[in-house]
């Protein structure tokens, strides 16, 4: 910024708002919180969580840095894919690794979330061995 020029302070929500707000979205799946149990932890409305995961509206440095802190993660994770701000960066394949974070948070059992890694580990390895 040049000292002495007026810059307008933009106050409608954007493409980085709907980015952060989505990122909050995916977050809070994967913990497996609804939209209502998250607004309680934060002390908003359930209206004011599905804004802020909708990117309707902003929101503020401090409330980014409760979500987060609720959501357990670094402000920095809701800011990751974003491309210098000219753009997002097409999301890699969000969806599926969110179903599989949720299922593996649903087996009933160490053991069987141990086995799912290890069938993840060795199906890596059959593909470099393959290559």
């Amino acid at each position: 910024m040049v000292v002495g020029e007026v810059h307008y302070v933009r106050r409608r929500a954007d493409d980085v708002d709907r980015w952060v707000g989505k990122r909050v979205r995916e977050r809070r799946l994967t913990l497996g919180l609804s939209q209502q149990q998250l607004a309680q932890l934060l002390g908003v409305t359930y209206q004011q969580a599905h804004k802020y995961e909708k990117g309707v509206n902003r929101i503020a440095a401090g409330q980014l840095y409760m979500i987060a802190r609720t959501l357990g993660v670094d402000v920095s994770y809701f800011f990751d894919g974003l491309v210098d701000g000219e753009g997002l960066k097409p999301p890699a394949p969000q969806r599926m690794l969110l179903e599989l974070a949720r299922n593996f948070q649903a087996l009933p059992s160490a053991r069987q979330q141990g086995v799912l890694c290890e069938l993840a580990r060795i199906m890596v390895e059959g593909e470099r061995l393959a290559a």
